[in-house]
């Protein structure tokens, strides 16, 4: 995208408009949580002033509006991730809870003592708590994967850790620290090969890269709205629709029913049968207008864009002494950059920036097995969405260098 293109862009956002702390705001927290445009805010207020019923359960016109609306949605989403059919996909409240979905619904059915779960060392830990309550109760082994020595998966050791006790194999499509799209394809191979479940946290990669579920070979595909500028509070849960109809319900309830007596149940055909009680319905819409925005501006520009300005980023901290990133080198690596000031907490340093305006994260960015990896505690991270201008990288670095000038005396002192 070019420089005219990316100014365009930003006077969709509202909240770019702010000040903080006296300075413009440079949002550089888009891997957390990233921006609305405000044709996902109109979205959502049409829909609550005009249309708000429940759905699926009314026969005058306000429910009927809201269900062709939140059905709408979900053939949205199939649309998005190259899916087809849209029975398989099941709205959820985020990422985390569409793979604690498939943990519970598949998991605790299926694997039994000393089954394995092969996961790596760089995942979230929404793609790992989960899968560790899942052993804990079945009995069964979670296997993690190390790091290579270019700051990627070693994906020799990813595909020689499925073996014939693996029956699901989970991990990232775009990592929340390392920034980099990992090649997934010969791993759904080898899960298949074995008759494991290939499960794909694309919580990162939604918002970065287009997705072909069927190209990648994902079994089941998760990602959050938040993300991808739609609301907070609505994710989904994409499963092949052959695989979702065999599993049992996740939550019990109104809605996910065929017939409840008093006694006993039986329970709807799928995607309905994983969306008990009032769904998020509001905000499946703001995600359907996210989606629609993140289409009309182009997946692949906006991947080269975030590429563009992770180089920028990179080689600006380069030059400035006693800074340390993280990540691998190379055309796969997005717009994420964890970094650190030597001899600084990263908490202290995001606290600079903020007095700045500018906000990034700081922690182990919910990687705490990741961190360990890269011999830090916590990092500082910066992350960057179509709407980042390089003139902000720019004033991100310069404040990261004045930080570390102003705690250089703190530093001596100790």
């Amino acid at each position: 995208m070019t420089d005219h293109d990316v100014a365009r862009l930003r006077r969709d956002f509202p909240i770019l408009e702010r000040r903080v702390n006296d300075r413009p705001l440079v949002y550089l927290d888009s891997a957390a949580s990233a921006q609305a445009p405000r044709q996902v805010l109109e979205a959502v207020d049409r829909y609550r002033r005009r249309h708000h019923a429940n759905v699926h359960r009314g026969a005058h016109t306000l429910s009927a509006e809201a269900t062709e609306m939140y059905e709408g949605a979900r053939a949205r989403v199939a649309r998005f991730l190259r899916a087809g059919d849209p029975r398989g996909v099941v709205f959820t409240r985020n990422a985390t809870e569409a793979i604690n979905l498939v943990a519970h619904a598949y998991g605790r059915h299926r694997l039994r003592e000393g089954d394995e779960i092969v996961v790596t060392v760089a995942e979230h830990h929404a793609n790992l708590v989960p899968w560790h309550l899942l052993a804990a109760e079945r009995g069964a082994i979670v296997r993690g994967v190390p790091l290579g020595s270019d700051s990627r998966v070693d994906h020799d050791a990813l595909v020689a850790a499925i073996g014939e006790r693996t029956k699901i194999v989970a991990t990232y499509h775009v990592s929340n620290v390392l920034g980099n799209l990992q090649p997934l394809r010969a791993v759904a191979d080898a899960a298949h090969a074995v008759g494991a479940l290939f499960v794909v946290d694309g919580a990162q990669a939604a918002p970065h890269v287009p997705i072909d579920v069927a190209a990648l070979g994902a079994d089941a595909y998760a990602f959050s709205g938040h993300k991808v500028g739609g609301p907070t509070g609505i994710g989904a849960l994409w499963m092949r629709p052959e695989v979702l109809e065999t599993l049992p319900p996740f939550l019990g309830g109104g809605e996910m029913i065929r017939r409840v007596e008093v006694d006993r149940s039986s329970y709807a055909d799928i995607p309905m049968r994983f969306e008990a009680g009032t769904p998020a319905i509001g905000e499946a819409i703001g995600l359907a207008a996210a989606l629609d925005y993140l289409d009309d501006v182009g997946v692949e520009a906006i991947w080269d864009h975030d590429r563009a300005l992770a180089r920028h980023a990179l080689a600006r901290l380069a030059e400035l002494d006693g800074v340390t990133t993280y990540g691998p080198e190379g055309p796969d690596r997005g717009g994420i950059v964890p970094f650190n000031v030597d001899g600084v907490h990263p908490h202290d340093v995001a606290s600079f920036l903020d007095a700045e305006g500018i906000a990034v994260r700081a922690g182990h960015h919910c990687a705490q097995p990741l961190m360990h990896a890269l011999g830090v505690d916590a990092t500082a991270r910066a992350s960057f969405w179509l709407y980042t201008t390089e003139a902000e990288i720019d004033a991100f670095v310069d404040a990261v260098a004045r930080s570390r000038a102003f705690f250089a005396p703190l530093r001596t002192a100790l």
